[in-house]
């Protein structure tokens, strides 16, 4: 591998030398997102193929860490992790086989465990990185510590390659769940909303939760319970439902976790909210809501200036997550930054890449 990184340092040094944008890139699964825009070597542009750095550096299945390329396919690691009755808690998702781990990190985006789990940023411990110089920057560790200053290594995460190329990364991870059940039970989106209130405030050891149908009309809810079977029993008194067969079930998540559901038809184009759960049901069309009510997605044609308004009044933000055959709107995909977030990250990028190398606009359009 170390032929491979030296391959990558000259890479950044020449496109530097030559002051020509350089795109990193994995394995493409997720090259839909963000302020995308077609990237050839005709164009002047280089891009740096990070799939040759691949490979598993450590894996401590005692200590629940591994440290791994970014290179590295995701499905490769999870395997890794499932012949030691382990997985990444924040269930990221694919959209490819060709999916890899830096690429992961780097779009932050996190699946249906993310409610109880937390998300992927939370699970960084350590991360080394390529830098607009030719070096490589190391932050963090394999343990979980408090630093003064910036924990650059989790603010990698979701910066969609704008600081400079993840190398590296060490994850946290945890074991499986001992049983898992899901539940369906047909509710109005209100009637959801106020379920997953109510279960909030209990001790119930449910790990995902989603709803989906037209706006506001009746649909049907998923509860997956996960944890140990004398609490699984109890919330399902609880709850109440019907219990999907096991095949069903792991169909149901790994479809919402991959936006394979025919509600994320790629025809269309596709808006991300997060909103705290609180937030009562918005009825701007066909809707499909998980995280017990903080992450909705509204599918269809919306007002961008309309929806991010809406968004930010109650707390949240709206993100076009794909576009598909709509003109994105003119300050990007992505909500607005605040002034005080803004401010941070234009500090970053020009601490980490004051060449400007990395990725320009791909998270912040003027950066």
């Amino acid at each position: 591998m170390d032929f491979v990184l030296s391959e990558l340092c000259d890479q950044v040094m020449t496109a530097r030398a030559g002051h020509k944008p350089l795109f990193v890139m994995g394995g493409g699964s997720k090259a839909f997102y963000g302020n995308y825009r077609p990237v050839t070597p005709q164009d002047g542009h280089c891009l740096l193929d990070m799939t040759p750095f691949r490979g598993i550096v450590s894996y401590h299945p005692s200590e629940l860490v591994v440290t791994v390329r970014a290179g590295t396919p995701l499905a490769e690691l999870e395997a890794a992790l499932a012949e030691h009755g382990q997985m990444l808690a924040f269930e990221p998702p694919h959209f490819s086989p060709a999916a890899t781990v830096g690429g992961c990190v780097a779009a932050g985006l996190s699946g249906p465990r993310r409610m109880s789990a937390g998300a992927l940023r939370d699970f960084v411990l350590g991360a080394r990185l390529l830098d607009s110089d030719g070096r490589v920057l190391s932050f963090g560790g394999e343990v979980m510590k408090n630093v003064a200053g910036y924990d650059v290594s989790r603010l990698l995460a979701g910066s969609h390659g704008i600081f400079g190329a993840i190398l590296e990364v060490s994850l946290k991870v945890v074991p499986k769940p001992i049983e898992e059940v899901t539940l369906a039970l047909p509710s109005t989106q209100a009637q959801a909303l106020a379920s997953f209130a109510l279960w909030r405030g209990k001790p119930l050891p449910i790990s995902a939760t989603s709803w989906t149908g037209a706006a506001q009309d009746e649909g049907l809810m998923h509860v997956r319970l996960s944890g140990a079977p004398p609490a699984i029993a109890s919330a399902r008194q609880l709850i109440g439902g019907d219990a999907l067969a096991p095949d069903a079930a792991q169909s149901w998540w790994t479809g919402l976790r991959e936006q394979t559901h025919a509600f994320f038809a790629p025809a269309r184009p596709l808006w991300r909210l997060a909103l705290p759960p609180t937030a009562a049901a918005l009825g701007h069309g066909p809707t499909l809501i998980e995280w017990g009510g903080g992450q909705r997605w509204l599918s269809g044609p919306q007002d961008a200036a309309e929806l991010r308004e809406l968004a930010q009044r109650l707390g949240g933000h709206a993100t076009l997550f794909r576009p598909a055959d709509v003109k994105p709107p003119a300050d990007g995909v992505f909500h607005p930054l605040s002034p005080g977030i803004a401010l941070i990250t234009r500090r970053l990028k020009q601490e980490l890449d004051p060449a400007g190398l990395f990725n320009p606009g791909r998270l912040v359009l003027e950066l």
